[in-house]
């Protein structure tokens, strides 16, 4: 998928960019496989804010995406490959012979009319979806299960893929796109492929209502706050944050500062972590 510029007939439009849509084939989205999307503007059951900048946006469906795909043996052919504003990547309507319809995160190279098929008798094809035990080493994948029959929790995001590096007992070793070394049981699921829409990191988002368009609101420096209401604020003028380290708006470091577990139970199956280091 390319990436379209804008005539400068404003300051904000002169650095805008935005995707072409080259890979979208389908417009509308299947009706049966959408439902209603409530908004909380980051607030809990109490009416609390517990995620900050949320709130506005328009109004969209929620897309029920099959990270599962348990349906096996049975091929299914690409119907379209739809945008989907809830996640960066593209998904493709695929129907099954059996006439089910589903929609599944669109890898790149997908396209209109080819077939998918899940299962351990699948063939190591782009979009098909097969147990870690029966895809080659060296294969690129995404979608891919932390606890088997769960669905597909990782590398699901636009332009990315893990690597399957190795096979050893009940586990297979990942390298996922962090460069994090992870191990997971072999009987998880993975797709073959590379997700879809590998531009979309290169978008220009141009102007701050974009982001307002997307439900994402300012974010305000503690710095030009005042003591009541974030550690960094207060003072006359420009000042410093008047402690020894950076912390968040509840006075806890932020920064660097580690936040996993020492004995979380997941420990065991990382290999290395992104910054190189291995777990202890």
């Amino acid at each position: 998928m390319g990436i379209k510029k804008y005539n400068p007939y404003t300051p904000s439009r002169r650095h805008m960019t935005g995707s072409d849509f080259s890979e979208i084939t389908k417009d509308t989205p299947e009706k049966s496989l959408c439902t209603s999307l409530k908004k909380n503007a980051g607030r809990n059951n109490q009416g609390k804010i517990t995620v900050r900048h949320h709130g506005g946006g328009s109004r969209r469906k929620y897309r029920i995406i099959d990270f599962k795909r348990k349906k096996d043996g049975i091929m299914a052919t690409v119907v379209g490959i739809e945008y989907d504003p809830n996640r960066s990547a593209n998904i493709a309507l695929i129907c099954y012979e059996d006439g089910e319809k589903a929609y599944i995160i669109a890898p790149q190279g997908l396209t209109d009319g080819m077939k998918v098929m899940n299962g351990p008798h699948a063939e190591v094809r782009v979009g098909n979806c097969l147990p870690l035990s029966e895809i080659p080493v060296g294969t690129q994948v995404h979608n891919v299960e932390l606890y088997p029959g769960k669905g597909g929790q990782m590398v699901r995001s636009a332009g990315n893929s893990a690597q399957l590096m190795a096979k050893e007992g009940k586990n297979a070793t990942l390298r996922l796109p962090s460069g994090e070394m992870r191990m997971v049981p072999l009987v998880c699921r993975a797709t073959i492929g590379v997700v879809g829409n590998g531009d979309h990191n290169l978008i220009n988002i141009g102007k701050a209502g974009r982001k307002r368009h997307m439900g994402i609101r300012p974010t305000v420096r503690g710095s030009v706050m005042n003591p009541n209401d974030h550690p960094h604020g207060g003072g006359e003028g420009k000042t410093g944050i008047g402690r020894p380290g950076p912390s968040t708006p509840w006075g806890k470091p932020a920064l660097g500062y580690k936040t996993r577990k020492a004995k979380k139970s997941s420990n065991k199956m990382i290999v290395r972590r992104r910054d190189g280091r291995a777990i202890k």
